[in-house]
């Protein structure tokens, strides 16, 4: 295995999109002709399977050292009510722009911290979209709450507006670790707010746990997954940290690439952490994701009906995903766009009926086959051309550069399909790369991307 890991322990996308977001062709994009495909989109799907809407919320009380996303932090609690009207108003200028009301299947609050705002102010933003939009019947409500923070009144609060899931951050129980990422949070701490979920009726509650952080070692793993399984979460997401300190906004120069795990350990760490899952009777989902056999992820494996998108992965697809506030992505399927990144040019925008999007990406035919073949491999370890839609000219191509991992036991490839093997499944998103023929063609001349390992 570590031949395999020097091998290709490479900068590589993680694919929650294709085209990944350094490849958007954003000089051709235009906001109009996304506004079309957002149209188009939404006639074909809306009325069939409804909508999903991200939730973007920035604030945080305190800086995570290891966190990429685009937070801003402040203790002052008045900037919560000016940002939720905002982002109200800003669905009710996508409503306009669709002709109805979106039917919302899916939502997911996302951050920032969400649970930094009161539990009446997440009630007058749930309350306040469903005055915009219809309710599907069969809905897929979550949160990512911190432990810390997420109170039982932000639990029964958010329930009784339709929310079943929470995923609570946990990363590492370590102290040492804890610190360096400046995320201290105890055990306790999250048992808690656990049990506070059980209590409050959600059906599924997801424990998110990071390898390869500064100072952590194989032990502080094992401690933390053995910790993880004492609360049996529903499911739990086991995912590399990526480090990616040149990304302007981000806190990761607390540490030293020095206290990082080298690729050897940090493999070492996910084995380790994987087999106890594994042992413990949960069930490998897509990338870095595992979920009791009780989960609706896990059926949803079992059905193929599993989903992936920029809210990770889901037990069913909506065509349309709409991203709400500061620098939340929307995803029409043939086309991508983003919100601007300031939360001051957000607000502006929006006070001027304007859209605040400034970047985008319009997915061409090539694209749309290839993003189908990236999320088949990302959600089942699979894909298929024996369709002659899915067929591209580059196959040929494509197959050439897998050679070498089928040589290597990652891949089988046969007349008119791949397949991930189960020592491939470490290495999907290489396994995704020669897929990705934008990147191939145009390969980047600075580092974009995380490692793959």
């Amino acid at each position: 295995m570590s031949v395999l890991i020097s091998k290709y322990n490479i900068p590589g996308p993680r694919y929650t999109s294709y085209p990944t977001v350094p490849y958007w062709d954003n000089d051709s994009f235009s906001l109009k002709q996304y506004k079309e495909t957002l149209i188009r989109s939404f006639k074909e799907s809306n009325t069939v399977e409804g909508i999903s809407l991200y939730i973007h919320l920035p604030f945080c009380e305190s800086l995570c050292t290891f966190c990429g996303c685009n937070k801003r932090i402040t203790k002052n609690h008045l900037v919560e009510v000016p940002y939720l009207k905002a982002v109200l108003k800003e669905l009710s200028l996508y409503k306009a722009l669709l002709g109805e009301k979106p039917i919302i299947k899916q939502i997911h609050l996302g951050g920032g911290t969400p649970t930094f705002f009161t539990p009446e102010n997440l009630n007058f933003l749930i309350t306040g979209i469903f005055k915009i939009a219809k309710k599907a019947e069969h809905c897929d409500f979550s949160f990512e709450g911190h432990p810390n923070n997420t109170t039982k009144i932000h639990l029964d609060t958010l329930a009784k507006n339709g929310f079943t899931r929470v995923c609570y951050g946990v990363q590492d129980y370590n102290e040492t670790v804890q610190k360096a990422i400046n995320r201290i949070q105890p055990f306790e701490n999250v048992q808690k707010a656990t049990q506070n979920a059980r209590d409050a009726g959600y059906t599924s509650v997801g424990h998110d746990i990071i390898y390869g952080l500064p100072f952590q070692t194989e032990a502080h793993i094992i401690n933390t997954i053995e910790k993880t399984i004492a609360l049996n979460p529903d499911r739990i997401a086991f995912y590399s940290y990526a480090h990616v300190p040149w990304i302007k906004g981000n806190g990761q120069r607390g540490y030293k690439e020095e206290h990082l795990p080298n690729a050897e350990l940090k493999r070492l760490q996910y084995e380790t952490g994987k087999q106890l899952l594994l042992d413990a009777g949960y069930v490998e989902i897509g990338m870095d994701h595992f979920a009791l056999k009780s989960d609706s992820l896990y059926t949803a494996v079992k059905e193929h009906t599993i989903h992936r998108n920029f809210m990770g992965y889901s037990d069913s697809k909506t065509q349309v995903m709409i991203g709400l506030g500061v620098s939340a992505i929307s995803d029409s399927w043939y086309g991508f766009a983003q919100n601007v990144k300031s939360i001051e040019d957000y607000k502006n925008m929006i006070n001027d009926d304007i859209l605040p999007i400034f970047k985008g990406h319009i997915l061409s035919a090539e694209d749309l086959i290839i993003r189908k073949h990236i999320l088949n491999l990302m959600c089942t370890f699979e894909t298929s051309w024996e369709d002659a839609s899915l067929y591209f000219n580059e196959i040929p191509e494509v197959l050439s550069k897998l050679e070498e991992l089928e040589k290597d036991g990652l891949v089988t490839i046969l007349e008119n399909k791949l397949l991930v093997t189960e020592k491939g499944r470490a290495f999907v998103r290489n396994i995704c790369l020669p897929f990705d023929l934008r990147l191939q063609r145009n390969k980047p001349k600075t580092q974009l991307f995380s490692m793959t390992v």
